[in-house]
């Protein structure tokens, strides 16, 4: 069995973290993969927009350097995780990637076979969903070829 934790440092998260040890110990897994999604869209979102602007040189020096900020605190996110795991003697890989989240989760699960995603049931957004965070209800509803575990 392969478990893909999803993790991007808030509480919901680390929930999903401490259900997915708990799995990985009680049951024969041959892998657990940790994945952090930094957004593109919200790299994005910091280069000026207008229908006949061109980004200057300066402007793709900030969105470079918003892409290595996300790349380090996604690396910190996911090796506090990766501590987590190894205080409990599971060996994990981290997986760092880029993209829309829930479409990258679904996509790194499926490419990578894993049979569980374990994910939080809301993340770092701060909206307050009836149910479920747009992330985790997305990865519900898109993964068709392994189980998902939301983490309250």
């Amino acid at each position: 069995m392969k478990i893909l934790v999803c993790t991007d440092g808030s509480q919901h998260s680390q929930k999903a973290l401490e259900k997915a040890a708990i799995l990985a110990a009680g049951c024969n897994v041959d892998e657990v993969g940790i994945i952090h999604v930094h957004d593109e869209n919200v790299s994005l979102s910091a280069l000026p927009r207008g229908e006949a602007y061109a980004p200057t040189q300066e402007d793709m020096e900030r969105f470079r350097a918003i892409l290595e900020e996300n790349k380090k605190e996604g690396n910190k996110i996911l090796q506090e995780a990766q501590d987590y795991f190894e205080k409990n003697n599971i060996k994990t890989r981290a997986i760092l990637k880029e993209g829309q989240p829930a479409d990258t989760i679904v996509k790194t699960a499926s490419e990578e076979g894993f049979d569980t995603i374990v994910i939080g049931s809301r993340g770092r957004s701060g909206l307050k969903k009836i149910f479920l965070g747009s992330v985790s209800s997305a990865v519900v509803q898109e993964s068709k070829n392994c189980s998902v575990l939301t983490v309250k």
